[in-house]
């Protein structure tokens, strides 16, 4: 009798995260994802258990994708309520994953900036194609291959018995990996923000901008009206780049272009053409020029501004 009161006062501090069980999709496995690293950073011990039986759902710890309740206060975070739950200003409805991470989003992503950055680049699109809300227009007979597609192909076709249970835990421990590292992404542009701005303040023409690392977050640059080029070194090649500013996040079209004479020429051919002895290779597209040194660089980014 004691073992089993022992095992009883055991199971009072295992914490249970409820959701369905059967076949899953992107957001009822981006939430486990979420509760689990919010756990885990706590040193709180959990359990997932995958079930519509209510007796079950109604002594969850965390309940979610299930249950048709929708109540922060309580950890309850279904969404298929007739009513729904509500949508962001930008029109895309919360699944469990949006609601979830509009309430522990800035404990697991550790600021309230890296909470909006990933709300915005994965927890919206989640949610939006787990509400039926098209985010993009298929121009081709081939479509695109999404998140969600990924974790589809995880599932058990018609000729397999697997359980899927085990194959709900695999899929979390992917989504959990793809989450520590859009936190690790968003905790670094954060950082890259504060620098670029500063760097931008500080530079006389802010047509060309000189980076002393490689920050690769562009979309930091699209809120600089007057910036048409970056440069920046490349450490994998031990050169220098130079790269034209896009006029949109969503667009290929740059602010302003390389001379179009410039297009897929590398090396003594480059060379010829700009004067710049030290050109490496212009990209195709016109958007990427690379030299082996800085000077180089600001001579090809110089050029490219006339």
């Amino acid at each position: 009798m004691k073992k089993n009161k022992l095992n009883s006062d055991i199971s009072i501090f295992i914490k249970k995260l409820v959701t369905h069980n059967g076949s899953f999709h992107a957001d009822d496995i981006f939430a486990t994802a979420v509760l689990s690293l919010l756990l885990e950073k706590k040193g709180e011990k959990f359990e997932i258990i995958r079930t519509r039986d209510h007796k079950i759902i109604e002594n969850g710890n965390y309940v979610y994708d299930v249950g048709g309740i929708y109540d922060e206060e309580k950890n309850k975070f279904d969404h298929h309520q007739k009513e729904g739950v509500g949508k962001r200003e930008n029109g895309i409805e919360y699944s469990s994953f949006g609601l979830i991470w509009k309430k522990f989003g800035i404990e697991v992503a550790g600021g309230q900036r890296e909470k909006e950055i990933i709300e915005e680049k994965l927890v919206a699109p989640v949610d939006a194609g787990d509400n039926g809300i098209d985010l993009v227009e298929n121009k081709c007979e081939i479509a695109p291959y999404y998140l969600q597609n990924m974790f589809f192909a995880m599932l058990p076709t018609w000729r397999e018995d697997i359980e899927t249970d085990e194959i709900f835990k695999e899929a979390v421990e992917v989504a959990k990996n793809i989450l520590n590292r859009e936190i690790i992404q968003a905790r670094d542009y954060v950082l890259a923000e504060k620098e670029i701005k500063e760097i931008y303040k500080n530079t006389e023409d802010k047509r060309l901008l000189y980076l002393e690392k490689n920050y690769f977050y562009e979309n930091i640059f699209f809120s600089f009206k007057e910036t048409l080029f970056v440069i920046y070194p490349k450490k994998d090649s031990n050169t220098w780049g130079v790269k034209a500013i896009r006029e949109d996040p969503k667009s290929f079209k740059n602010k302003k272009d390389f001379p179009s004479s410039w297009a897929g020429l590398r090396d003594e051919e480059l060379q010829k053409a700009t004067g710049v002895p030290d050109a490496v290779f212009c990209h195709k597209a016109l958007f990427l020029v690379v030299a082996k040194t800085k000077e180089g660089a600001k001579a090809l980014a110089e050029l490219a501004l006339k």
